[in-house]
């Protein structure tokens, strides 16, 4: 490829790359530190700014740490959040030439032939790859995502360096022993550099949704479409925030939310199946208010009885039955869970579940406090640093990220809705056998390799 670059190359680009990041984000970390604990003010608009800055031009891991972070309100001074929200929308597109080359490497010199137009400029840029608008010979419109060179040394030396900040963080914080979820994060992301996948995950999910009011799934287009190049008809959609700030209806706001819950917890609760990555770039709101759901580079497969303990967590916690929630914890695969350990784990299960005790028409949350979410997960987390940590099993993390990241969402929406029969709608009658087919064979029909 004439993009890629000698293992010398990539070497030392790895070098520089652990060079700029960990040094200036150390930096940054030095200064916030000094302000928490030596009362040293100091200029938090300089740091998100230099947040940005080491950010905007990186891809990968560091970018998708701060596409999630800026998904939740209140999770970081409003300084971070507005720059990281500006790098989200905004992330560093790469010019025509290289675009030229790099779809010449994947579908051939003559690869201009197949389209009709082929915008010059990127219709949207993520962490792997970036969006060009086309058109077809056969007058289909379609979005051709192209990845980025060099990912995947790109991101083995970010997760080299996310493993470094683990065990750093590790020595300072026992809450949380990381060591599955790094594993987790580093099958996933990998996983995401396979575009051939992704178009298979697309598949999954326009079978699994098809029948879904308000939600649309693009389908791809596999004959120009490769392990770094996947091509998909195109979506026309706004985004997430600009379709807030035109100050749509309470109804509009609830139909969207409806759509989004059922988009994220239909194939969980009927397939075992969840998109873990709810980032605000990965949908869009159509003209008619429907939804546009987006990349599926980030699928999680889940075995049935880890979605039979997550219903047995949720009776659990509404019949304080802490028995059947021990139960729970240990179908999830936590460990050495004591009576102190347990009330702390429940602290957090309440809060997750709390919307769906009530049988009636709310918002995701009553309490109106916005640091509100915030003090309880740092209440969890002293609980956890007093009780001597917990190692949460690899399935926990997307299915944690998605729930946060969703009720985030609903937020920002002031939706208002009877969640507690929206949760028993797409639960239905669950049953593990049941689930256990219909995830062979949605698996098998799209073409997605089983789950190791």
């Amino acid at each position: 490829m004439a993009d890629d670059r000698n293992q010398g190359g990539n070497l030392f680009g790895e070098i520089r790359r652990m060079a700029r990041t960990s040094g200036a984000v150390g930096g940054i970390a030095a200064r916030i530190g000094a302000e928490r604990v030596f009362g040293i003010k100091t200029d938090r608009s300089r740091h998100a700014e230099d947040l940005k800055t080491i950010l905007g031009g990186l891809k990968g891991p560091m970018m998708k740490v701060a596409q999630f972070l800026s998904t939740i309100p209140d999770a970081l001074p409003p300084e971070y959040a507005e720059q990281l929200a500006h790098l989200q929308a905004n992330a560093p597109p790469m010019g025509w030439a290289f675009v030229r080359r790099r779809m010449a490497g994947e579908l051939g010199l003559d690869w201009e032939k197949n389209f009709s137009d082929f915008g010059r400029e990127a219709a949207a840029a993520a962490s792997l790859g970036q969006v060009h608008r086309a058109t077809l010979l056969d007058g289909r419109t379609v979005a051709c995502k192209l990845q980025y060179p060099d990912m995947p040394s790109t991101v083995e030396a970010d997760l080299r360096q996310l493993k470094l900040a683990m065990s750093v963080y590790k020595r300072m914080d026992n809450a949380i022993h990381q060591d599955d979820i790094y594993v987790e994060l580093t099958e996933r992301l990998r996983e995401e550099l396979d575009y051939s996948r992704e178009a298979a995950q697309m598949r999954l999910y326009q079978n699994m949704l098809h029948d879904i009011p308000d939600v649309n799934v693009p389908g791809p287009v596999s004959e120009f479409s490769t392990t770094r190049l996947l091509t998909m008809n195109w979506l026309n959609g706004q985004g997430f925030q600009s379709w807030l700030d035109g100050n749509p209806s309470q109804e509009a706001r609830n139909r969207l939310a409806t759509a989004l819950f059922r988009a994220w917890y239909i194939p969980f609760y009927r397939y075992g199946i969840i998109h873990g990555d709810p980032h605000l770039g990965n949908y869009q709101v159509a003209a008619d208010g429907s939804l546009n759901l987006l990349d599926f580079g980030s699928i999680r497969v889940f075995p049935a009885r880890f979605v039979s303990g997550v219903i047995m967590l949720f009776e659990a916690v509404r019949d304080q039955d802490n028995a059947k929630a021990l139960q729970a914890y240990t179908i999830w695969g936590f460990t050495d869970i004591d009576e102190e350990k347990l009330a702390v784990l429940n602290e957090w299960a309440q809060f997750l579940y709390e919307p769906l005790m009530q049988d009636r028409v709310r918002p995701i949350q009553e309490n109106l406090d916005v640091q509100f979410g915030r003090s309880v997960a740092e209440k969890v987390h002293q609980g956890l640093q007093r009780t001597g940590g917990v190692r949460p099993p690899r399935e926990f993390v997307l299915m944690d990220r998605s729930a946060i990241g969703l009720g985030s969402v609903f937020l920002r929406l002031k939706a208002e809705l009877n969640w507690s029969k929206l949760f028993a709608e797409t639960v239905g009658n669950f049953n593990e056998h049941e689930l256990e087919t219909r995830q062979a064979a949605a698996l098998l029909t799209a073409g997605v390799p089983p789950p190791r």
